[in-house]
């Protein structure tokens, strides 16, 4: 007998007692009935339904300790192989619109609702994307975000992939997430790293596509990687500098002084220890360890230096519009060669059914969420409005 984890993505708090149906999508037809006890909620956890009991008095702030995970007991996969699940690819989190009810494994019947997918950068995770997400899903309630963590970062860091970790095979996992969620972007949104992973996904997308999907690429270029000025921050040399550090480390102070003592900036450092988790110790001291696969992370960033899709930009794909944001205070070069063959590619696709186009955001180095998340919002707010 094998057991097979329900998959939730709405997220809803319940003030009085109530009762839920669940469905799962291995039996379409077995429903349990749940009665939830007051100050309940549902919540997503890496795709799997979980339900947190919250005693009278007691704060409503998520926990994953008070936690029960639910599941449903399908005596027909005993002797089947193992079933896939999304969470299983990609760990994910879906943030939805308050006007949003649809979920995965509900009835097919049941239309998905107009989806954007965000992707971090190098050494980032989904978290980097979660108030952006929230503030786009309040604005666009009709709209759901999904925020996954590439392979080698965050909560993926645990799940094995093979080799080679590369831009192409990064951007083959999220089109396997969105297959097996039964997905089909209508916006799909990458930053550094992230935007060639948005371009290889267009690239490695079966064609014709099945319906009109606007790209933005944030602060990266399709071709050759150009490291910033002298003394900025080089994602190559943080990657080594981290190499030197044990699997676990005291306090993310320790991380930050260190990486400052070396030359890199406190915005840079601070971002870095984002990746630390705290654990326990066996002697109960706690301490902190990396969320991410170093190794695999150090593959991809090379991968990133080295992968040319200016094919894709150069000759878009019937229904893409591939959108470039270059932050005013970029990290990296924009060679006057990249903003020229971009330019030209607009000039291309405007005569075609594809479309290229070049915005600038004002006020910003290569943390553009981070640094100007207003003017980021207005810019990218168009492509979310009459849908």
């Amino acid at each position: 007998m094998s057991t097979a984890a329900l998959n939730f993505s709405v997220c809803r708090q319940y003030t009085e007692a109530s009762s839920v149906q669940i469905r799962s999508h291995f039996r379409p037809n077995s429903v349990i009935n749940c009665k939830l006890p007051c100050n309940s909620r549902l919540f997503s956890q890496s795709g799997t339904l979980c339900i947190q009991l919250s005693a009278k008095g007691q704060s409503r702030r998520p926990s994953t300790r008070s936690s029960i995970q639910m599941t449903l007991v399908d005596e027909s996969l005993g002797r089947r192989d193992a079933i896939l699940t999304p969470s299983e690819i990609l760990a994910y989190d879906l943030v939805q619109g308050p006007l949003v009810r649809w979920s995965y494994i509900a009835d097919r019947s049941v239309p998905c609702p107009p989806t954007a997918v965000l992707l971090h950068g190098i050494l980032g995770s989904r978290k980097n994307w979660g108030t952006f997400a929230r503030r786009l899903a309040k604005e666009f309630p009709n709209w759901q975000f999904l925020l996954v963590d590439l392979r080698c970062h965050g909560d993926s860091a645990s799940i094995k992939k093979r080799g080679p970790h590369t831009v192409a095979s990064a951007a083959l996992d999220v089109l396997k997430l969105l297959g097996h969620l039964r997905v089909i972007p209508r916006v799909i949104i990458g930053h550094s790293f992230g935007g060639k992973v948005a371009l290889s996904m267009v690239d490695q997308a079966a064609k014709p596509l099945a319906r009109p999907v606007r790209v933005w690429v944030l602060d990266a270029t399709p071709g050759k990687v150009r490291a910033g000025r002298d003394g900025d921050d080089h994602p190559a040399e943080l990657i080594s500098f981290l190499n030197a550090f044990p699997n676990e480390v005291v306090s993310k102070r320790e991380v930050i002084n260190a990486l400052v003592r070396e030359g890199f900036s406190n915005d840079v450092a601070q971002w870095v220890v984002t990746n630390l988790r705290q654990t326990n110790r066996s002697n109960s001291s706690s301490g902190f360890s990396w969320m991410f696969n170093l190794d695999g992370i150090a593959e991809m960033y090379q991968s990133y230096e080295d992968t040319n899709l200016w094919g894709v930009v150069e000759d878009v794909p019937r229904g893409v519009h591939v959108n470039f944001l270059k932050a005013e205070r970029s990290l990296h070069r924009w060679a006057l060669g990249d903003l020229q063959r971009i330019h030209a590619a607009e000039e291309q696709a405007s005569q075609e059914a594809g479309g290229v186009e070049m915005h600038v955001l004002e006020d910003a180095g290569h943390w553009v969420h981070a640094d100007n998340p207003d003017g980021l919002f207005k810019i990218l707010s168009f492509s979310f409005e009459g849908v």
